[in-house]
């Protein structure tokens, strides 16, 4: 008696069914299959296992009809591909990294609170700001140093002797009087100057305006006479090929063109 053997295969195969005879092994099955479905390769042989749905392989030896229950008149099982493995060790080198990881131990505790609940990243910060403001007048008074002595350095290159300039400097006003200062331009030889070359340029343009004004009245343009006698030759050789057209349709002798129309 032959027992139905319903088998659920991996992608890209589809559910298979095949009937094996009652004396049939495990290891006889993919033959059968093989001769019902001819495009599954008989090479998989040595690399795939029938396991029931339960997760449980039998011998490649066992019997098919083993497998069937009294209560089924089916027996289902899987075929699933072999997982080709590596040489091991993977679990020796998860516990090297993990003692690698607890062998490091950090010294950042800015998350931390303190029992004020102030987090410590934020105390730093304000001990980090209160310095800033404090070393301000010394970072202000060493930005002038250095300027000063630039300052000094490139009167040396000019020749200027520093102990003049610095008296100059000592006595002249501070810069914020300078700045709120007002000043006026006073050079009247410039502002007469800039207001002739303006007069100049407008003159100019004026006259050149004017010249081409003249020059349109007295030479008309002929471009409307050119397009005039451009659309009459235009009508003249479209009359032509009508009149050809015509006479060629009823069989009659050509005239001779026109040779102007409208006289």
């Amino acid at each position: 008696m032959n027992n139905s053997v319903l088998i659920q295969a991996f992608a890209p195969f589809p559910t298979l069914s095949v009937s094996a005879p009652a004396e049939a092994e495990i290891s006889d099955l993919f033959p059968l299959l093989h001769e019902r479905y001819p495009t599954l390769p008989l090479s998989l042989s040595s690399s795939v296992v029938f396991s029931t749905h339960s997760g449980h392989v039998p011998p490649a030896t066992a019997r098919v009809a083993d497998l069937k229950t009294p209560s089924d008149t089916l027996i289902t099982l899987r075929l699933s591909p072999y997982v080709l493995g590596g040489k091991g060790g993977f679990g020796s080198q998860l516990r090297a990294a993990g003692g690698r990881m607890s062998s490091q131990k950090t010294s950042n505790n800015d998350s931390c609170r303190d029992l004020s609940g102030r987090r410590l990243s934020t105390i730093k910060e304000a001990k980090k700001l209160a310095d800033y403001i404090e070393q301000e007048p010394a970072r202000l008074a060493a930005k002038a140093e250095a300027q000063k002595q630039k300052l000094e350095q490139l009167e040396r290159k000019l020749g200027i002797d520093p102990s003049s300039s610095s008296k100059k400097t000592s006595d002249s006003p501070p810069p914020d009087v300078l700045a709120g200062k007002k000043h006026r331009f006073d050079d009247t030889e410039y502002l007469e100057k800039s207001e002739a070359l303006k007069d100049n340029v407008k003159n100019a343009v004026a006259a050149a305006l004017l010249k081409k004004k003249k020059a349109k009245l007295t030479h008309p343009t002929t471009t409307d006479a050119t397009k005039e006698e451009a659309k009459k030759e235009e009508v003249k050789k479209v009359v032509q090929k009508e009149k050809v057209k015509a006479a060629l349709m009823s069989g009659q002798p050509l005239a001779p063109a026109p040779e102007a129309i409208g006289a």
